[in-house]
């Protein structure tokens, strides 16, 4: 069966603003399913979580049901919620470095956005131990496997790496690169926020220890998601409360959950799941961007052979910022910047201005496409 794009617009109320969504790596639209679940469960009686009154099994059957949808989604084990993904980065890295010692290693990636670099960054700079850099190829936009691997040693504690560049949309190999890790018997932490709203998820073949994504990134609300094997997370002591549970995965969520928001997410994964045709859709939609833009002689820099539907670009003659403007100015919503990859951005000489991105999305189709490469012929 066909991709019908026009049924799935049909459900983003945002999208009759008028407005050509390319803004989706930062944060997708969202289908009225998701905010119906939300807005049901705030306004029906909800408590903290039990089993006494209808308030407290409501509360506690949204979580279940929300870890048990993602779990499933993720083809993973315990999920844990967060803030964000960058909140959930940060307690694992400090959890994790309490067993640190000088001359541990760190392995990070100048591809990462700098949610999957700083917080071990700073870990490691506590611990007093090293962190050791993978560069990407500047020309291709490409991760090897070895640019990784040649790093590792028996020093080696963590292994941080992206399932897919939110700058670049470059896929590394991560399951290469996580049976290497594990030979030295390194932790694997994966990013798989931009790789997530794209591709079907598989973190037990990825061999990822841990793997983290957002829900708003993929039509859901504001959130962040940390997948890990209950097993692992037994074996980790987080910072805590005194009174709040010891149980996994409860004992690394600080304080209520939000469980609207867990609603939604369980809403968003369950609109996901009925978009057949998504890659096929988006990659198609991608080739006829890329096309349009060499015709038009725009610098493209997203160029590995596997990656997202997101292109970053730039145009001769024009800071990034300014491109971005213009574009909103026509109703083309393609933001410009480093997108917090900064690490990347400056690897490829782009400095802290970056490029402008766009990142194609379920609800894009080929008007919009269309649209934007009219407005960037303007530009010319």
């Amino acid at each position: 069966m066909a991709y019908d794009v026009a049924a799935v617009r049909a459900h983003f109320p945002a999208l009759r603003e008028g407005a050509a969504h390319f803004d989706g790596p930062g944060g997708s639209q969202t289908p009225d399913v998701v905010a119906d679940a939300v807005r049901e469960t705030l306004t029906s009686a909800i408590a903290n979580r039990g089993s006494v009154t209808a308030a407290e099994r409501r509360a506690e059957e949204i979580v279940r049901t929300a870890r048990r949808t993602m779990s499933e989604f993720l083809n993973a084990g315990s999920i844990v919620f967060g803030r964000s993904m960058t909140q959930l980065t940060y307690d694992i890295s400090r959890t994790l470095a309490k067993n640190w010692r000088p001359g541990d290693e760190i392995i990070v990636t100048r591809l990462d956005h700098d949610a999957n670099v700083r917080p071990w960054v700073q870990a490691a700079e506590s611990a007093r131990a090293t962190v050791r850099w993978a560069p990407f190829d500047r020309t291709t936009g490409e991760l090897p496997v070895e640019a990784v691997t040649n790093l590792l040693s028996d020093r080696t504690r963590v292994v941080a790496i992206t399932a897919a560049s939110n700058l670049l949309g470059t896929r590394p190999d991560v399951a290469a690169i996580a049976a290497a890790a594990h030979e030295m018997a390194a932790f694997v932490y994966v990013d798989g926020v931009h790789y997530t709203p794209h591709l079907p998820v598989d973190v037990e073949a990825m061999d990822a220890d841990f793997f983290v994504c957002s829900p708003y990134k993929f039509l859901g609300p504001h959130l962040g998601v940390l997948a890990a094997a209950p097993e692992l997370l037994e074996t980790l002591r987080p910072d805590k409360l005194l009174p709040s549970t010891n149980a996994v995965p409860e004992r690394f969520e600080l304080g209520t959950l939000p469980y609207e928001l867990l609603a939604g997410t369980t809403a968003a994964v369950e609109f996901m799941r009925g978009l057949d045709g998504l890659e096929e859709h988006e990659s198609g939609l991608r080739d006829q961007l890329e096309a349009g833009l060499r015709e038009l002689g725009v610098r493209i820099y997203s160029k590995a052979s596997a990656r997202t539907p997101t292109v970053l670009f730039s145009v001769d003659g024009l800071e990034p910022a300014e491109v971005y403007r213009r574009l909103g100015a026509e109703g083309v919503n393609a933001p410009a910047g480093h997108f917090y990859a900064i690490e990347c951005s400056r690897w490829l000489g782009l400095g802290d201005k970056g490029a402008v991105r766009a990142g194609i999305g379920p609800y894009n189709d080929e008007s919009d496409v269309d649209r934007l490469l009219k407005a960037v012929a303007k530009l010319r």
